[in-house]
């Protein structure tokens, strides 16, 4: 896509601004001008290209296809711009330099308070905000420039990112303590006859690692929210299968009971995701190395620890080696 002499790169910002909110109106009060002012820009951006970039809806707008190409270059520009601005200046934007970290849904309840407070001492300049979602929608909203920094759970190779393994832990059978067997495992066989509940985003990396055993879950209820899963399994209602960390305080308080699968190695790894051309390098480095610090605070408190009967396949802390992928890992000892 060739860029117009005329094009301005406040055009291109106030662009990507209001393709990320999907109003004109939000963007014009986030970016503290008027919206008839915002509306101009957009016209002429629009003109210059001679194609509409953005669909007027009664609430809001979306883009276009040629929209949509734009915003990659846009969001590309911008990297770039900001890249040269660093190192040209030796310092980042004046002010508090805002980082986007995301999470998944069951993370962020563990991992966030940790990090947030690690921020304010080490690292007070910093804005971070904190957005929620799925490995894969993470990835590309990473990709996309959307996020900045994000712990995915076994994400697939891409080469726009930038990997780093933290941790790897066991996904074990979790239900309240009214329910547990008296034995304190489950079979492939038994959790195949087991109506579980289960989060969309763990279903896809469980159903992999299942398939080396030709083994399938019977899933009952697909549920996005953890803290849904997690109030059914306190009343008592069904068994749901979790990474140990996501309700390891109602674990180890004793409200409910994790039971890991014998004949099969259920884990999830958690990996640290970059660009590999962030818009602020040093401030999304920052913010990398709290969630890391968080995450080896919180394995040596514990939290990744198999129950008892998997004391064989304890958590794992992992590094990669040169050249290798999230999915090579390394045992270090904790």
């Amino acid at each position: 896509m060739g860029y117009p002499r005329g094009m301005d790169l406040r055009s291109l910002r106030y662009f990507v601004h209001i393709a990320d909110l999907g109003s004109i109106t939000r963007a014009a009060a986030q970016l503290g001008i008027a919206q008839p002012a915002l509306t101009r820009h957009m016209q002429s951006l629009e003109a210059e290209f001679g194609t509409a970039l953005l669909e007027r809806l009664p609430r809001g707008v979306r883009l276009t296809a040629a929209g949509r190409q734009l915003l990659e270059h846009a969001r590309r520009v911008m990297r770039e711009v900001e890249r040269a601005r660093v190192e040209l200046t030796g310092s980042s934007e004046p002010g508090r330099a805002r980082v986007i970290l995301g999470v998944t849904p069951t993370v962020g309840g563990w991992l966030v308070p940790g990090c947030v407070e690690r921020a304010r001492t080490s690292a007070p300049d910093l804005s971070i905000k904190v957005v929620e979602g799925f490995s894969p929608q993470l990835s590309d909203a990473l990709a996309a420039g959307k996020v900045d920094v994000a712990l995915l759970t076994n994400p697939q190779p891409a080469r726009a990112l930038r990997y780093t393994p933290l941790v790897s832990e066991p996904v074990v059978v979790v239900a309240a303590r009214s329910l547990a067997p008296a034995r304190t495992f489950f079979t492939l066989a038994e959790l195949a006859r087991t109506p579980l509940l289960l989060s969309d985003g763990l279903r896809s990396a469980l159903d992999e690692q299942l398939g080396r055993y030709q083994a399938r879950l019977n899933v009952e209820v697909e549920i996005d929210s953890i803290e849904a899963i997690r109030g059914l399994l306190l009343r008592g209602s069904g068994f749901a299968l979790m990474p140990v960390s996501t309700l390891h305080e109602d674990i180890r308080a004793g409200r409910l009971v994790a039971l890991p699968v014998s004949d099969a190695n259920l884990h999830r790894m958690l990996v640290l995701a970059q660009s590999a051309q962030p818009a602020e390098p040093s401030a999304v480095d920052a913010v990398a190395q709290i969630v890391g610090a968080e995450i080896a605070r919180l394995f040596e408190q514990g939290v990744f620890a198999a129950p008892a009967p998997l004391a064989r396949r304890p958590a794992l802390r992992v590094e990669p080696a040169a050249g290798e992928g999230p999915k090579t890992q390394r045992r270090k000892s904790a």
